[in-house]
């Protein structure tokens, strides 16, 4: 018995000693008890090769009955600590829930706070703000990412969409590795990685009539990347009946466009400037026109810059007016936008739609897309 105890002593730190990984050693071990087991349950009672072993099973099974008892108890310790480790430690999640902000908060939002148009207050409606975005692709990308590192405390996330190689060279918030992965999920992970004191809901799902009004019903704030104009109507339908405000942003090439659109407070709906989808062709997108990497990047962070003004009330809103942003001639204009009298979504005021800027005059179409990452968005 002694020289079977010695065996087990080399093959556990000997096969240690010479590189052997736990796995296996513990295999080893198995092997060994069970070659034991068999040698006492077939070989008869006076066999030289069981009295060598001890002579009798019952000491095997007992040393095997006090193993199972200390790994039971092990994992009963595990257990217990796992139970106590969230009442012992703050979670970030539970620090979000507080009145208070946390020293590491505190830290993280300095340069919000100083500000004398956010401030404290403002950094407090940020955390109490629920904002949902649609799309992860172009626009909903560098959206997500600024919403969360400004400590917007709940931010939804929808899109039907998986990370394909070709977004990786503007959907900034996905990465190599996420390619396959579902589009809602993998900015999830970066955005709580980013900052683990926001709470992120993905909806890995198309945005649908059925669905719309529920799910805009539990958000403050609607932000549309979205890349077609079926979704588009449809969200500008369902946050004028909610009296949501929602910011649209769109793309195509080298030009993006933004703005706030809001009727229930004042200003034209997205279908009072666009009352019908372009023609087939006259609006091609991103896939088919192509766009500049960074461009995404810029009016994805505006729409972000317009979120955090329109929950906090800090400086003026594009209410009421589309900025156009040319990232080929670094120029930018602002078009000021009217309701429509004949609107079938709002029935706002009649009014005409110019334009301020240093640009000449010309009608806008509208025919910008934004990059959700599919022709199909959600």
């Amino acid at each position: 018995m002694i020289a079977v105890l010695f065996l087990a002593a080399v093959i556990w730190w000997g096969g240690g000693f010479v590189g052997f990984d736990r796995r296996l050693r513990l295999l080893l071990l198995a092997i060994l008890y069970l070659a034991l087991l068999a040698i006492h349950l077939t070989l008869p009672a006076g066999a030289n090769l069981r009295q060598a072993t001890g002579g009798s099973v019952a000491p095997w099974l007992m040393l095997a009955g006090a193993v199972v008892l200390v790994l039971v108890y092990r994992q009963g310790l595990r257990s217990l600590r796992r139970r106590a480790q969230p009442a012992a430690d703050a979670t970030p999640a539970a620090k979000v829930k507080s009145d208070k902000f946390s020293e590491t908060e505190l830290e993280r939002y300095a340069r919000h706070i100083v500000l004398r148009e956010l401030g404290g207050p403002g950094q407090k409606k940020l955390r109490k703000a629920r904002v949902l975005v649609i799309g992860a692709g172009g626009l909903g990308a560098p959206a997500l990412q600024y919403l969360a590192a400004a400590g917007v405390g709940t931010i939804g996330v929808i899109d039907d969409d998986a990370v394909e190689n070709a977004n990786l060279q503007r959907q900034v918030i996905h990465r190599d590795d996420d390619i396959g992965r579902p589009k809602v999920f993998s900015a999830q992970s970066a955005m709580e990685a980013q900052n683990p004191y926001v709470t992120v809901r993905p909806y890995h799902r198309r945005l649908t009539e059925d669905i719309a009004a529920d799910l805009f019903a539990e958000y403050d704030l609607i932000l549309d990347g979205t890349d077609n104009f079926e979704t588009r109507y449809l969200v500008n339908r369902t946050a004028v009946a909610l009296g949501k405000p929602l910011i649209s942003g769109a793309l195509s090439q080298w030009e993006g466009q933004i703005s706030l659109f809001h009727p229930t407070a004042g200003g034209p709906c997205y279908q009072c400037i666009f009352p019908e989808a372009p023609a087939a062709g006259l609006a091609p997108s991103c896939s088919e026109a192509g766009v500049v990497g960074p461009l995404p990047g810029v009016v994805g962070a505006m729409m972000a810059l317009e979120a955090i003004k329109a929950v906090t009330g800090a400086g003026q809103t594009l209410q009421g007016e589309m900025l156009i942003y040319d990232g080929l001639y670094s120029e930018s204009r602002k078009i000021t936008l009217s309701q429509r009298s004949d609107c079938p979504i709002c029935a706002g005021g009649a009014g005409p739609v110019e334009e301020t800027g240093k640009k000449e005059t010309r009608k806008e179409t509208g025919a910008l897309h934004s990059d959700a990452g599919s022709s199909e968005t959600i």
